[in-house]
């Protein structure tokens, strides 16, 4: 097997260290013993910007994206939204973005180059919190699913308060749409009693159909 060769490793506040790896023409972000990123396991993350953009009533919506990740949900955003739609990205780690540029240059396509996105640095809950009636949608991948793997301070995205703040953020009719490596009862019952109507979906990993499932919850404020 071809070896993993390390490329970077960046600093989480609040949190361990990222690592970015190479094996072949694979990359792979990874927290501790947690594989978050894989190069090759692309579909769900791209379902989560199509599936979301569906259920959108705006033809020229404003997405939030949190975070940037591999680009995955970002290139999938801006090739489905006309050319009036927006997306803004909340990334923490600035070499998540640095990456992008660099070593995986080739992978991002331009897209942080697309004239309708803006990256804000920074934590993507600020964000929601400095938003009122700001975007026709927020999604979520920051975590492996609803609760602060990457950092423990993350849990207040998902919490009820948090989840009160991505709904005031919303313009009427949006969306929050919450990706995870598995299926959560307690957080799409917490969804509900936070005033969401809640479509629970799970979609293969890979693009091609083949992979494990993932779940995401597309959550629309009542």
């Amino acid at each position: 097997m071809t070896p993993r060769e390390l490329l970077g490793t960046a600093e989480v506040p609040g949190g361990e260290p990222l690592r970015l790896f190479r094996r072949g023409a694979d990359f792979m972000i990874v927290l501790e013993r947690n594989e978050l990123m894989n190069s090759r396991m692309s579909g769900s993350e791209e379902a989560l910007a199509t599936m979301t953009i569906d259920r959108l009533r705006s033809s020229a919506p404003h997405l939030l994206v949190g975070g940037y990740g591999m680009g995955f949900t970002l290139r999938a955003a801006l090739a489905k939204l006309g050319p009036q739609g927006r997306v803004t990205v909340a990334e923490l780690v600035p070499e998540i973005v640095d990456w992008a540029r660099g070593p995986m240059v080739e992978l991002t396509a331009g897209c942080l180059d697309d004239s309708r996105v803006a990256v804000e640095f920074g934590d993507v809950a600020d964000v929601i919190a400095a938003g009122r009636g700001t975007y026709d949608a927020i999604l979520l991948d920051v975590d492996n699913g609803p609760d602060g793997l990457v950092r423990p301070v993350n849990d207040r995205l998902y919490s009820a308060r948090g989840l009160s703040m991505a709904r005031a953020a919303l313009r009427p009719g949006g969306v929050l749409a919450v990706w995870s490596a598995a299926k959560d009862a307690a957080f799409a019952r917490r969804l509900r009693e936070g005033g969401f109507d809640v479509d629970e979906v799970t979609v293969r990993a890979r693009s091609n159909g083949k992979g494990p499932m993932h779940t995401i919850w597309f959550a629309t404020g009542r």
